[in-house]
């Protein structure tokens, strides 16, 4: 295991040595969304009984600031070996795919856990957060972080440059993450846009970490968590078998 651990801890430190930027940063990005839109549309929104619309914002702010720092941890991190040319001694180690893959996901999930508990945190000095089942709650931060993780891997290897990789999160990452209900809830929807937020897997995310706040959401924690599992399981299928065929790897 001494191959994994050190993959692993290069992984960690990696963010870790620059953590005003990847820890603190999106910790105040959060907490401005937090205090801009819950200023604006306090008193006039509220989604569940006896929940403010402030305090209903706070589980879709965390999870959504865990998955996009757990996607830029691995996709950075990827796209960096690449560039600079060192990625050639991790394809050389004697470390398995399945190694290399939990190596980075791992990481990934540290540094969203890292960024989640910041804005929980942050959030707690101004306002009284339930926690009604944190076993829920702690089960989808680590798949959806694990989730973007793996999205993160494969986005990497897929983009040459880092315009790129940039295009990948804002056009596909962004809109699913803004679209996935963590400003709204699904039921306040048109038919057909709910619909299309059913398609969503991160609509999934949201609605059941906010479960494990709230104690309600607006589908079946258990079918959310199947969904996310699901859809986790075929990334690292895929990312795995990816990182086998060399793709943009080997040339």
């Amino acid at each position: 295991m001494t191959g994994f651990l050190t993959l692993l801890y290069k992984e960690l430190l990696r963010f870790w040595k620059v953590g005003f930027q990847t820890i603190a940063a999106p910790v105040v990005s959060a907490l401005l969304y937090l205090l801009i839109f819950s200023h604006v549309l306090e008193g006039r929104v509220q989604v569940y009984q006896g929940i403010s619309y402030a305090v209903f914002l706070i589980p879709g702010l965390v999870m959504m600031a865990m998955m996009q720092n757990a996607f830029a941890n691995t996709s950075s991190s990827m796209i960096q070996s690449k560039v600079s040319g060192n990625i050639v001694f991790l394809l050389l180690s004697p470390l398995t795919y399945l190694e290399i893959f939990l190596a980075y996901i791992l990481a990934s999930i540290a540094r969203g856990f890292l960024v989640g508990i910041g804005v929980y945190l942050a959030a707690w000095l101004f306002f009284e957060i339930p926690s009604f089942r944190p076993v829920w709650a702690f089960l989808f931060a680590v798949t959806g972080s694990a989730l973007l993780g793996a999205l993160g891997v494969i986005a990497g290897i897929w983009a040459d440059k880092f315009d790129q990789l940039a295009a990948f999160q804002n056009f596909i990452i962004l809109p699913l993450t803004f679209l996935s209900g963590v400003f709204y809830s699904i039921h306040s929807l048109p038919v057909a846009w709910a619909f299309l937020s059913y398609l969503n897997p991160f609509f999934y995310l949201i609605d059941g970490f906010r479960y494990g706040f709230f104690g309600v959401s607006d589908i079946s924690p258990y079918l959310s968590l199947l969904v996310v599992t699901v859809c986790f399981s075929a990334l690292s299928m895929l990312t795995i078998a990816i990182l086998r065929s060399g793709y943009k790897l080997r040339h």
